[in-house]
């Protein structure tokens, strides 16, 4: 949005425009670094969020849309009223920036609607004006989620969530986060329990870091911790975001959700999904047909810039997973609830 650009970042400071740039927190360099990128050109932003920069899927969708701001006053620079033909180039350098994040493709498909709206003058103020509603939009529904979110959680409990799904990665407030944030709030959420979530460590690094800034308690622990948690009996749900809710309601996260929730419906921990409806997509008819980002294998092969794996060895690197509907008992979306999901259900909510 258009704001006065804080000396250091909040949470809440994913993406911001100030001044004619876009501006970026380097979400790399957190917790140790909290500092802004500052991007004039669309193709360093398709960079930034290939370099994970900016990652969460509606914080990849906010970013990609100013993006477009600056590939439209580019071509405009270059081309003048041949300034659509120009900007094509610009738009698939960010289409093509990261494989399964839905938003991404959304909030270019729509910056698209508005550039077929235009005629051959100067598209910047238009384009930027689409690009500040889709970050309002945004921000407006993560809070609206949250509250819906909450109203789920029946009592003091604790919870688990897995990678990062907090302001850091939308455009506000956070999908998730933004459930643990009203929850906790209405005296409903005890204690986080944050995974870490190998290789990027986005909840040691970004999760622990927004909820201890809002002074919400946090512990972390191994993604491979959680199953012994479970067992204790204190946690109540485990709430993640996602990048990509198919249209039967199968749900795409970071690597590692699928099999928490299998040990959480082990345990009968019930699970809850908070998205946008711009994460839901319903031309793919089940997870089967996501596709799922293969990162470099050196990611996994080392940590904090140093190796820890043999020379020589091998790894599989995927970034994300498919937790099946059945395992799902809530995707929460600015819409409404859906329990249990279904294709039926998932239809209804997005008639």
């Amino acid at each position: 949005m258009t704001t006065a650009l804080p000396s250091t970042p909040t949470p809440d400071d994913a993406a911001l425009w100030h001044q004619d740039r876009l501006y970026l927190t380097d979400q790399r360099v957190l917790p140790e670094r909290a500092e802004f990128l500052g991007y004039d050109q669309a193709a360093d932003v398709a960079d930034a969020i290939r370099a994970m920069v900016v990652r969460g899927a509606p914080a990849i969708g906010v970013a990609a849309a100013y993006g477009v701001v600056l590939a439209g006053r580019g071509a405009y620079a270059a081309a003048e009223e041949g300034w659509k033909a120009a900007i094509e180039a610009d738009l698939e350098r960010l289409v093509a920036s990261r494989p399964t994040a839905v938003n991404l493709f959304w909030a270019i498909r729509r910056m698209r609607g508005r550039i077929a709206q235009l005629d051959t003058s100067d598209p910047t103020a238009a384009l930027l004006a689409e690009a500040i509603a889709i970050h309002e939009e945004d921000r407006a529904a993560n809070r609206r989620m949250g509250e819906l979110g909450a109203e789920l959680i029946g009592g003091p409990t604790e919870v688990i969530t897995h990678c990062n799904a907090g302001a850091m990665a939308t455009g506000g407030y956070g999908t998730a986060l933004g459930v643990v944030r009203s929850a906790f709030a209405a005296g409903k959420i005890s204690r986080v329990y944050a995974d870490e979530t190998r290789p990027w460590m986005q909840g040691a690094r970004l999760t622990a870091w927004e909820l201890m800034h809002d002074g919400i308690p946090v512990t972390l622990q191994a993604d491979c911790a959680a199953a012994s948690l479970m067992a204790g009996g204190t946690v109540g749900w485990v709430i993640v975001g996602s990048d990509r809710i198919a249209a039967n309601g199968d749900v795409a996260n970071k690597i590692g959700t699928y099999g928490l929730a299998v040990m959480a419906r082990h345990h009968g921990i019930k699970v809850m999904v908070a998205a946008p409806t711009s994460t839901v997509d319903m031309e793919v008819a089940s997870g089967a047909e996501i596709p799922i980002e293969e990162r470099d294998p050196a990611e996994l092969l080392g940590c904090g810039g140093r190796r820890i794996a043999p020379e020589a060895c091998e790894a599989r690197n995927p970034v994300f997973d498919v937790t099946p509907a059945e395992l799902v008992d809530a995707i929460v979306t600015e819409r409404g609830v859906v329990l249990n999901p279904t294709l039926e259900k998932m239809r209804a909510l997005m008639a």
